[in-house]
């Protein structure tokens, strides 16, 4: 992002100026929509159903899923939304943000949502806190004979550590600390799964039942 900032004092790039403030203001509009009309929407729903349960009150199954749908939506197109409007208010400025939502809910599982979902949280954890634990690869421990079975421990350590984290980064309460550890578990169990299917020479595609596994891993992000 530096260089762009460089770039601003060229003559050669201000024939761009009215361009930029165009696509910007289009990106900030979708995202101001996705916020103000969409969002905040869902949010009367989910408000409505914890406003009943904070004051004592219970909900039904249908009301119960309501609420959690809404509030799955509401923090879906919340930060869509706000991305957004980020990346518009960037282009204003003519400075290019990186892409920090695609999709997540598209993911088919836990690791793929995690690529998809907060990008650039998720590359500067990896860059200065999974890789620097040792990331896939443990090289530490290379020369030890036990280096596979051990490299295969350490990893699932690094993704939990790396998910719990994230989770007491985002706040410091045990709902925050409980969602971590929802969340690198999920990412222990997706990579454990992807070594069963290693050991046994078994392709993802033709597994039985990787389906149903895949919606199940992949849902986990909307409980939690």
């Amino acid at each position: 992002m530096m260089p762009q900032f460089h770039t601003l004092f060229c003559k050669a790039v201000h024939y761009k100026l009215w361009e930029n403030l165009a696509k910007g203001l289009f990106i900030f509009s979708i995202g101001f929509f996705k916020k103000v009309f969409i969002a905040d929407s869902f949010a009367k729903w989910a408000n409505a159903g914890f406003k009943v349960v904070e004051n004592g009150g219970a909900l039904n199954i249908f009301e119960s899923w309501a609420t959690t749908f809404s509030y799955t939506f509401q923090l879906y197109f919340d930060f869509s939304g706000y991305c957004d409007m980020a990346i518009g208010l960037g282009l204003f400025f003519g400075i290019m943000l990186p892409l920090n939502f695609n999709s997540p809910y598209k993911s088919l599982n836990i690791s793929e949502f995690w690529r998809r979902w907060h990008i650039t949280l998720g590359r500067f954890l990896k860059d200065y806190l999974y890789i620097p634990l040792g990331g896939n690869r443990n090289l530490k421990y290379q020369d030890s004979k036990f280096y596979e079975a051990l490299n295969k421990l350490l990893t699932l350590r690094n993704l939990f550590l790396v998910a719990f984290l994230s989770g007491i980064w985002h706040g410091a309460g045990w709902g925050f600390i409980i969602w971590g550890v929802l969340h690198g578990s999920a990412m222990c169990v997706h990579r454990i799964y992807g070594l069963i299917l290693e050991r046994f020479q078994l392709q993802k595609k033709s597994f039985c039942g990787v389906k149903s596994i895949k919606s199940f891993v992949g849902f986990l992000p909307l409980i939690s």
